[in-house]
């Protein structure tokens, strides 16, 4: 069931920050920091699940079944990356309808063609705007909660142009998309023409190292964003700290020196060891007697 609670953000007009989440423990770790929304993250749920580049090799089934298990282990609202809808208008509809029962608040489809390819890198083709304004209304009537948001993105700028981008931008807002993104205009110039230009609450994807420079908070809101999603912030942190304990295991062939980590009692009170050791204490059973 989408949270209300994304909905009335945005219509509070607070601004979001979204951390993006890619596993289990990516997840319970923001969960518990007070995030408005997590960000389920195309690249790092399919680097972390099945080790591939996001170019489209991942399907419907290996997605919905990652994003929801991520979007019932929390209590935050999320939004998930679902491609270009896994297809035609028909698969929007089962993707819209897989992703809400799956307990996610909100979908991010794009108007790639299939294959489709992580958004900061190069070779993006996009389908006609036409097309993906179907899919936008398809999506809007499939979904059974208006607390369930659309989130449109058009990967037109490298291509085509911004211009064209914008052109879409509007578009997808006019046929129903609750969030327009915009995906990677190369300056903060290009950003701010977007923030004129485009009346729908805007998504900033900000990428470490990506083709969008990096911008504070404060200044996105200022400019016309709505929301700021970091889905790699989490994974480059993630495999920076690993090839940093790995070179060092392999070096020294020991862990003593390795420094300050997140701590083992940490972890299992994140995974919920205590109220399972609680189940255990409560339902002990004293020891059968030997037969004598």
């Amino acid at each position: 069931m989408a949270h209300p609670a994304l909905r009335k953000a945005f219509a509070d007009k607070r601004f979001i920050v979204a951390p993006g989440i890619f596993d289990m423990i990516s997840a319970k770790v923001a969960d518990g920091m007070g995030f408005d929304c997590l960000y389920g993250t195309g690249f790092g749920t399919v680097a972390s699940h099945l080790g591939v580049p996001d170019a489209g090799i991942a399907t419907y089934t290996d997605m919905v079944t990652r994003m929801g298990q991520m979007a019932r282990g929390v209590r935050t609202p999320m939004i998930a990356d679902a491609d270009t809808g896994y297809g035609g208008l028909l698969n929007v509809r089962h993707t819209v309808m897989g992703y809400e029962a799956a307990g996610i608040s909100g979908i991010q489809l794009e108007d790639q063609e299939m294959p489709k390819k992580c958004g900061h890198t190069p070779g993006r083709r996009v389908i006609p705007a036409e097309e993906m304004v179907l899919k936008i209304k398809v999506a809007a009537e499939a979904r059974t909660s208006p607390d369930f948001l659309i989130v449109a993105r058009t990967d037109a700028r490298t291509t085509l142009g911004l211009d064209e981008a914008i052109r879409r931008g509007r578009m997808f807002g006019d046929a129903g998309a609750d969030v327009v993104f915009i995906e990677s205009p190369e300056s903060e110039a290009e950003m701010r023409a977007i923030g004129k230009a485009i009346a729908k609450p805007l998504l900033a994807n900000m990428v470490e190292g990506g083709r969008t420079p990096l911008l504070p908070a404060k200044t996105l809101q200022e400019i016309g964003y709505a929301i700021a999603i970091y889905p790699a912030v989490g994974f480059l942190a993630m495999a920076a700290a690993l090839e940093r304990v790995y070179g060092h295991l392999k070096q020294h062939g020991d862990s003593i020196a390795i420094g300050e980590s997140y701590g083992f009692k940490r972890m299992t009170d994140l995974m919920g060891f205590p109220e399972v050791w609680d189940f255990e204490t409560r339902w002990a059973q004293p020891p059968a007697k030997a037969a004598e």
